[in-house]
């Protein structure tokens, strides 16, 4: 058997241990979360800290990570106001419109312009959604759990479907080479799962 690194994560220092995190738990499904503030500001933005919660009822969760100084990041912001947000899987062709939202912009600037998305509404909830994404889905607020406290606290939005928008190649193959998604790595590093080999395994009987 290998030798192990003994890791005590205080002794690491914040940036030291979302480096850790981010680098091995991977891959990670991305995020892109439109949300509308009580002023009426759209906001545009990338979260890989993201993952089913449920079926029954159907539930997501993603993590907007507190920014420097403790900062609440504006989708959470507008999320405790508003209670409503779509979250859009992201597909190759989308790649770099979506790194484009990920900009720091201030609370009254929005990250459709720079992205070159196309806003179209919603069933449901007020924010748009990406006309570009293969699947969107439109949510309501169920809780917030906060976790931690100044930089890099985690707060776990969990939300519930209320509509979900399918491209419908995706819907029809039931399979995901046509959905073509990346995933998140750590630092700069992401992965396209068309690039690597996917194989299945079923599950053993009881």
């Amino acid at each position: 058997m290998a030798d192990n690194v003994e890791i005590d994560p205080a002794g690491l220092s914040m940036v030291a241990m979302y480096d850790l995190l981010s680098r091995l738990v991977v891959p990670r499904p991305i995020a892109l979360v439109s949300s509308l503030s009580a002023a009426g500001v759209p906001n545009l933005a990338p979260f890989s800290f993201f993952m089913v919660g449920g079926a029954n009822p159907a539930s997501l969760v993603f993590c907007p990570v507190r920014a420097s100084g403790g900062r609440k990041k504006d989708t959470l912001a507008n999320i405790e106001e508003t209670g409503e947000y779509v979250i859009h899987l992201v597909d190759r062709a989308m790649t770099d419109a979506m790194n484009a939202t990920s900009a720091s912009l201030p609370p009254e600037a929005s990250e459709w312009g720079p992205s070159g998305f196309t806003p179209v509404s919603s069933t449901v909830v007020a924010p748009k959604r990406v006309a570009e994404s293969p699947v969107a889905f439109e949510m309501k607020l169920f809780q917030i759990v906060h976790h931690g406290d100044g930089d890099g606290a985690a707060t776990y939005v969990i939300g519930e479907v209320v509509q979900a928008h399918v491209r419908v190649d995706v819907w029809n193959s039931g399979d995901v080479r046509p959905l073509q998604p990346i995933s998140r790595l750590g630092g700069s590093g992401y992965l396209d799962l068309q690039a690597v080999e996917l194989f299945e395994l079923d599950r053993p009987s009881s």
